[in-house]
């Protein structure tokens, strides 16, 4: 039985390429650690690290390249698009294959413990992870961002699993065990970041939208538009495809056209069959009989998905 373990690292550095470098480097020491993708977005100045392999070998290279992101990042400087509460903003476990949910826990745990003690950063426990309600959903703990965590953290109510005090450079972070999520970004036609404001609204749970859907609006300066940003927790309860088609729906208010999409880091081969089935008209994504080449272009065509090939899916690497 060989354990595999997926590790989606998001950071907050964008344009140092150096600096990338030597914090990703970790991930490539490692035989049994394979690094799938570095995806660098300068508009939300925040890089997302997409990592699979042995559980332990994982761990040990994560708690290495927090170690030197640590020292490669200063919050101080940072600004951009996404929120953000550390130079390691949030490190996600998700179980790929012969792992359970309580051994990913476990595996969380143990980094979470590791992280603090190489860099002296405080790291909440979240998500499956969490030991308290409040710390269950990241928004909540991230809520302040790095400028108002210290002022948050005198609180009791908000104390991190490990540590006590902001590091005054790096921030806080984010450990724990999630279910197999979808982040995914709609381009609208328009630079009204109001507009994107208005459709994630519309979209969301907090505010009334999907049950499994976090969203909100994003700037990109490069290409003068605005993006819908979103995490869709769960795809078997909230599909992909309704989240894009209801945003254009909502758009069409505002005149304004969908124009691409993105996943960032890995998508499973489930989640695409599940859109692959309302593309294509079949009762369910039982009825979908295509290759994972086939499957990916459907995909790709009907999102209007842009970097996106059988690379990212999960099923090419395991």
């Amino acid at each position: 039985m060989n354990k595999i373990v997926e590790c989606v690292p998001n950071y907050s550095i964008s344009t140092d390429r150096e600096g990338l470098e030597k914090i990703t480097a970790p991930f490539k020491e490692r035989d049994d650690v394979r690094l799938i993708s570095v995806e660098p977005d300068e508009n939300y100045n925040r890089t997302v690290v997409t990592v699979i392999g042995a559980p332990e070998s994982v761990k040990e290279a994560m708690v290495a390249s927090a170690k030197v992101a640590s020292e490669v990042i200063d919050m101080r400087k940072h600004s951009g698009e996404h929120k953000r509460m550390g130079a390691i903003d949030v490190v996600p476990f998700i179980p790929i294959k012969d792992m359970t949910i309580e051994e990913t826990i476990t595996l969380s745990e143990e980094c979470a413990e590791a992280i603090y003690t190489a860099t002296n950063i405080p790291v909440f426990l979240y998500n499956l992870s969490a030991k308290r309600p409040q710390c269950e959903k990241l928004p909540d703990i991230r809520k302040g961002e790095f400028e108002g965590m210290a002022e948050k953290l005198k609180d009791p109510y908000w104390q991190p699993d490990f540590g006590k005090e902001v590091h005054p450079t790096a921030g806080v972070t984010a450990v724990g065990c999630r279910p197999l999520l979808v982040a995914f970004n709609i381009d609208l036609d328009t630079n009204d970041k109001k507009i994107a404001s208005a459709i994630a609204k519309a979209i969301r749970f907090s505010s009334g939208g999907y049950r499994y859907v976090q969203a909100g609006p994003a700037y990109l300066e490069d290409k003068d538009i605005v993006q819908v940003t979103m995490n869709v927790t769960d795809y078997k309860k909230t599909s992909v495809y309704r989240v894009f088609e209801t945003v254009k729906m909502e758009a069409r208010r505002y005149d304004v056209d969908v124009i691409g999409s993105e996943f960032i880091g890995l998508v499973d081969l489930d989640c695409l069959k599940d859109i692959t089935s309302y593309y294509l008209k079949k009762a369910s994504k039982d009825d979908v009989d295509l290759s994972l080449e086939e499957v990916t272009e459907v995909v790709k065509d009907h999102l209007l998905l842009h970097g996106f090939d059988k690379k990212k899916v999960i099923e090419y690497y395991v």
